[in-house]
This record gives C-alpha cells, sequence and structure tokens, in this order.
C-alpha cells in the first residue's frame, strides 16, 4: 500500500503562483511513477504532468511552460510548482502513484481568483 498526502493548496490572484506537496509513504517500488491530476467543478479529470522515478516529465499543453513537477527521491516527495496561475486552473488538484497500481491523494483545491 502506498499513501499519498497533498499540501499547499489555497485562494491566489491570477498570475499568482503556488506550490503543491505530495508526500509518499508506505511500499515505494523504485521503478513508479507520479503525476498531478486535476478535476474542475463538472469536469472530468485531467492529467496536469506526470515524472519518473528517472526524473522523464510530461505536461498538458495548458500547462506547459507555467507550472514543473519535480521529485525529492530523499524525502519521497513530489512537487508541482504552479506560476502565472489562470482563473481556468482552478479546480481540486490530485496526486497519483502508479507502479502495479494505482493510488491516489484525497486533492488539494486551488482557487484562482481576483
Amino acid at each position: 500500500q502506498v499513501q499519498l498526502v497533498e499540501s499547499g493548496g489555497g485562494l491566489v490572484q491570477p498570475g499568482g503562483s503556488l506550490r503543491l506537496s505530495c508526500a509518499a509513504s508506505g511500499r515505494i517500488f523504485s521503478i513508479h511513477i507520479m503525476g498531478w491530476y486535476r478535476q474542475a467543478p463538472g469536469k472530468e479529470r485531467e492529467l496536469v504532468a506526470i515524472i519518473t522515478n528517472g526524473g522523464s516529465t510530461n505536461y498538458a499543453e495548458s500547462v506547459k511552460g507555467r507550472f514543473t513537477v519535480s521529485r525529492d527521491y530523499a524525502k519521497n516527495t513530489e512537487y508541482l510548482q504552479m506560476n502565472s496561475l489562470k482563473l481556468e486552473d482552478t479546480a481540486v488538484y490530485y496526486c497519483k502513484y502508479r507502479d502495479f497500481e494505482d493510488y491516489w491523494g484525497k486533492g488539494t483545491l486551488v482557487t484562482v481568483s481576483s
């Protein structure tokens, strides 16, 4: 089992920044992928960014150049640095861990509003 705990969400004005964290604990395999997804009200959950244990990354087109995903391997923690936030970035952001199974955090709310 893997447990994921997100933090760092909150209210921010358009153009502002936030950094989300996701701490993983439990049975962490050396080969895995971690990622960030989000779900806005009335919409389906969508991929934001992923990072492999080797450090390769991939981003949704809508966040490229604004968001950066990173890892602290010693802490088993994943981060999502979000800059130049837009109104449409408002959503619940979820952390996901995948090895042979998928594990999800409970989510953290990001609200972009003036």
